[in-house]
């Protein structure tokens, strides 16, 4: 595009993004200047979008639009574009409603102007959030009254947030209208409003103020962003047409599972996911970061970055936590973008936009494979030599990484007429393109063209007032048509994937011993042929004689996995010069995640040494180094005795010393002073927990959400019409659909597929992955995570908090929690009718329908964390496939030998396993109580349960009940009774050995401490 073209696509942009006040809500039916004269007009005038030219609309223009967003005139190709832009925008997301004809003066006569009396909403006076997905109301009412609120006082601060913004523009050096700018930094903070005199009531809403009071189940800005993207799509494109274009980068799973530690682990997620981002900065940089309608890219630290080197003026961002944090929990280090993308362009730019984006990734990645290289020979005390042999293992093994598919499908395959709000849409194009893709005849509907939706949206309806006046109920744009486009996006990327072509580059010497895939890097290609025992000065000795974090003695690493390895010293070196500040980059070991809780405990009992202490402290103090400690602990203890947190720090890596040392009577001491150490805490000798827990949560059936309501998903997926009415227009509905089938039929019908549906889905996962989830595992919890992108969380816990985490985690992705419905939980996240609030901040989360599955594995610290890893990916897909999802599946790998499996729904069988956990921990119940029990249950001779269980429960109660004493004891029935019922819930072959597990698991969780000692029994 030419400097002048690209100037009018940056400043029609503004324009979508301006013609609806963020207030609209607040002061719909309650302003007589109407919401049109807000907001929108007044900062239109301040930026010069009002100015009459010779190719203008003036203020006797034909539309309505004109007399009140730009009344004294505007480009008129830029007025078309952002007035198709939000009617397509509006039909995509919402329907139509009955217009009511009345007499308006204009040049050209009548008009049919008004919304019919019962399809209005004076939200203010009834606040109600839907949500998308479930239809569930939120009643905003609750938390402090709006009616109360002055429209002139919220114009005024609407007004004013705005202003501020741009003038912190001004302030920075940008005295001419930077566009780009303004776009920018209008699309990241105008949804944030933070005020002292706001009392969290304004705030909290402001981000999910409706776009249409009388829909409220996507927000203001939703619809903002969907017609600056078509706006911007209009107004790049020669012919004025767009595209819906689809990436996505592979592979995920095989990448991230080749890792032998967790800094592996990590590393793999935040790698992909920065290639993901790579990809999606070129469409952000030529259109907009708003073109991108899945996943939401607002909020994410790795993109506040770049917008901020885009020139989005740095004072905006003082508050962000991502420019606060100075070690690895800043949230720069989450993985927070998934591997694919769905975005609005410029039709005729789609193909060459595919192309600069896979040549931008690739590019990127082979200059971070140089920048490796240069690293590792470094380090290797090496000088670097283009003609070395690794520089071209480097270029080779890179070639073709990542996987790149990719496909777009023009909305100019629907046909439409000039008038296309007064007629129906020509869908032989787009049916003829679809028909491939689902199998179906010539000619024959398939799809969304196929739904009882489509049947109906195809025409307009109309409705017959009781006075016998006929009104439009709706009129179909290309809007409409989004389900049937994205679905076909979707099977063609499909398709693509499937015609992958795969080049793999002959591969001679000895491999990788991270993936076993690549040779290993090397100058020398001889090397490659030397077997392992034989290497004795390489590139990889040298590194492990120098720097252990990067390299193990006996690693030999090939291009991908030394990327991966050296990611966390290059992403935090790279973040420390972005910020101008130091960033630590810290990993919690396994073994200091296994005594976390007693750390913990240690803390809180004041921190006091056993004698010994200080003698080993000062004897090791050269090769003794602190220990990354969970956050939790941090947090907690850090102005409260900030020396003794400089112990705790150190009593883990005594440990890891301990096994290190040739001398075993040396090592024993240190085994023996730490343990006594921890024992103060506990007032006995109680051994050293030798135990973690690692934690795998995925949501279920992600791809139906996505695309509930396409005509292809279960109906389950999507909500209908009515239930996405405000309560008050829904009774308004109902009287008049009583009379018309076609209007009833119509608010049966399950809601469309639509934009706002993938901007809430992408918001809620946002907010959950970056926000949520590190408050539910690293505040509430002593856990460490080490990602969450979307609905996937990896974490690292304490066994004592894994249940709890498991459970919190479920309910905070959903937005329910049955124990605080309706009230403020303590714990500070309160979780209700599918939303979550937390720091003052009101975030939608994925609704009640939405369920997640999970998987967790309780290993030894010294297990080899690859086959961990294994066990844990095995338990997440039996809480999906045996469970039948919505489940949770335990694994415990035992030191001794041997294994316990534990898969089970969440709910009753959750609490149950907790009780009977608790149960097992009390002090007044004897650990014979599960040893019996299973001794019980292991006889041969023992008959299946069947009927209503009285003799399973019988002799269940009595063998927990003798085992029992005091107050603990009046729980042996209820426990009983519980665990029978559940036991015959699953198939009688099942029965025994479920129950067997059950208490197995519940008692090795009970365990006050899991250690390795002789003769014990973990």
């Amino acid at each position: 595009m030419t400097q002048d073209n690209t100037s009018l696509l940056w400043q029609t942009k503004v324009a979508g993004r301006l013609h609806d006040p963020a207030e609209k809500a607040l002061v719909l039916l309650r302003d007589p200047a109407g919401h049109e004269n807000g907001t929108s007009r007044a900062l239109s005038r301040l930026l010069g979008l009002h100015e009459l030219t010779a190719d203008t609309v003036d203020a006797d223009g034909d539309d309505a639009l004109a007399h009140t967003l730009f009344p004294d005139g505007i480009q008129k190709t830029m007025y078309r574009h952002v007035q198709h832009a939000d009617w397509w925008a509006a039909a995509a997301d919402r329907p139509q409603w009955p217009m009511e004809t009345i007499s308006v003066q204009t040049a050209k006569g009548e008009k049919s102007l008004r919304i019919a009396p019962w399809a209005q909403v004076r939200w203010t006076s009834k606040p109600e959030l839907k949500h998308p997905l479930t239809g569930e109301c939120y009643d905003m009412g609750k938390h402090g009254g709006l009616s109360d609120t002055d429209f002139g006082d919220i114009k005024d601060r609407s007004f004013d947030h705005h202003t501020a913004l741009l003038s912190a523009l001004h302030k920075q050096g940008d005295e001419q209208h930077d566009w780009r700018k303004i776009l920018l930094t209008l699309w990241r903070f105008a949804p944030e409003l933070s005020e002292e005199n706001d009392n969290g009531r304004l705030g909290a809403l402001w981000k999910l103020l409706p776009a249409d009071t009388r829909i409220p189940e996507h927000s203001i800005w939703d619809h903002l962003d969907l017609t600056s993207a078509f706006a911007g799509g209009f107004a790049a494109d020669p012919d004025g047409q767009v595209a819906l274009l689809t990436i996505a980068l592979g592979p995920v799973q095989p990448f991230i599972a080749a890792s032998r530690k967790m800094e592996d682990l990590w590393a793999g997620s935040h790698l992909l996911a920065r290639l993901s981002w790579e990809a999606m900065r070129v469409v952000c940089e030529q259109f907009g970061p708003d073109a991108v309608l899945f996943p939401r890219l607002r909020g994410v630290p790795q993109v506040d970055l770049w917008l901020r080197e885009q020139g989005v003026p740095s004072t905006l961002f003082q508050n962000c936590d991502w420019n606060r944090g100075s070690t690895d929990s800043n949230p720069l280090f989450a993985a927070a973008l998934p591997n694919r993308f769905v975005a609005v362009v410029p039709a005729s730019a789609a193909a060459t936009l595919a192309t600069a984006i896979e040549t931008h990734v690739r590019d990127w990645l082979q200059q971070l494979g140089q920048k490796t290289l240069e690293r590792l020979l470094d380090a290797a005390g090496l000088e670097v030599h283009p003609d070395q042999y690794c520089h071209q293992q480097m270029r080779e093994q890179l070639a073709g990484f990542p996987e790149f598919h990719w496909a777009a499908v023009p909305f100019s395959l629907i046909g439409v007429s000039s008038k296309e709000r007064q007629t129906g849409l020509d869908t032989t194009q787009l049916s003829a393109a679809m028909q491939p893709f689902f199998g179906t005849a010539k000619g024959q509907a398939c799809g969304f063209l196929n739904t009882e939706a489509w049947k109906l949206l195809q025409e307009e309806l109309t409705l017959s007032e009781s006075s016998g006046k006929t009104s439009t109920f709706f009129a179909p744009n290309p809007g409409v048509l989004y389900p049937a486009v994205h679905d076909l996006a979707e099977r063609a990327l499909a398709a693509t994937k499937a015609l992958r072509t795969f080049k793999q580059a002959p591969q001679h010497g000895w491999r990788c011993t991270l993936s076993g895939e690549s040779e290993w890097l090397t100058i020398d290609a001889a090397e490659l042929r030397i077997p392992a025992a034989q290497r004795k000065d390489t590139m990889w000795n040298r590194i492990a004689r120098k720097n252990s974090a990067w390299v193990k003695d006996g690693e030999y690493l090939g291009a991908l996995s030394a990327i991966k390895r050296l990611w966390p010293s290059l992403f935090a070196r790279e973040i420390s010069q972005a910020l101008g500040k130091d960033i630590g980059r810290f990993v919690v070991s396994t073994h200091t995640m296994a005594l976390a809780q007693q750390l913990d405990n240690w803390l809180q009992q004041g921190g006091m040494k056993a004698s010994g202490l200080d003698d080993l402290q000062r004897r090791y103090q050269s090769s003794l180094g602190a220990v990354a400690l969970p956050r939790g602990i941090v947090r907690k203890h850090q102005s409260v005795n900030p020396a003794a947190l400089r112990d705790a720090s150190q009593l883990p890596a005594l440990l890891d010393l301990a096994y290190e040392l040739e001398s075993e009577q040396e090592a024993s001491q240190i085994r023996q002073v730490v343990q006594q150490t921890i024992a103060n805490a506990a007032g006995n000798s109680r051994k050293l927990e030798a135990y973690y827990s690692l934690l795998l949560m995925d949501g279920d059936r992600m791809g139906a959400w996505l695309a509930g309501g396409d005509g292809t998903a279960d109906d389950s997926y999507a909500i209908s019409y009515r239930d996405s009415f405000h309560s008050q227009v829904q009774r308004g509905f109902d009287e008049h659909a009583a009379r018309q089938p076609r209007i009833q039929a119509y608010g049966a019908q399950k809601r469309a597929l639509s934009p706002s549906r993938h901007l809430a889905i992408s918001g809620a996962l946002n907010d959950f992955s970056l926000t949520v989830v590190r408050h539910v595992v690293e505040q509430e919890h002593l856990g460490r995570l080490i990602y969450a992108g979307g609905d996937d969380v990896f974490a690292m816990l304490p066994v004592a908090d894994v249940l709890s985490a498991m459970q919190r985690l479920r309910h905070a992705y959903s937005g329910t929690d049955p124990e605080h419905e309706g009230g403020r939980d303590p714990r500070g996240l309160t979780l209700s009718k599918g939303f979550a609030y937390l720091n003052g901040q009101l975030m939608r989360m994925m609704g009640s329908r939405a369920t997640a599955s999970c998987g967790a594995v309780i290993a030894h610290h010294e297990a080899p964390l690859a086959a961990v890893r294994r066990e844990l990916a095995a338990a997440e897909q039996r809480a999906k496939n045996e469970g039948g999802r919505d489940a949770f599946s335990i694994t415990v790998i035992k030191r001794s030998g041997g294994a316990l499996r534990l898969t089970a729904k969440w709910g009753e069988p959750m609490h149950v396993l907790c009780k009977l956990r608790d149960f097992f921990q009390d002090d007044n119940v004897s650990r014979r109580a599960a040893y019996n029990t299973l001794e019980w249950l292991n006889a041969q001779e023992l008959p299946v349960p069947e009927g209503d269980g009285a003799m399973l429960n019988s002799l269940l109660g009595y063998q927990l009940d003798r085992q029992a004493s005091g107050e603990i004891r009046h729980q042996a029935p209820e426990l009983a009774r519980r665990l029978t019922a559940l036991t015959l819930q699953k198939n009688a072959a099942q029965r025994i050995d479920w129950l067997r597990n059950f208490i197995s698991v519940a008692e090795f969780l009970a365990r006050e401490v899991r250690s390795n000692g002789a003769g014990d029994e973990a």
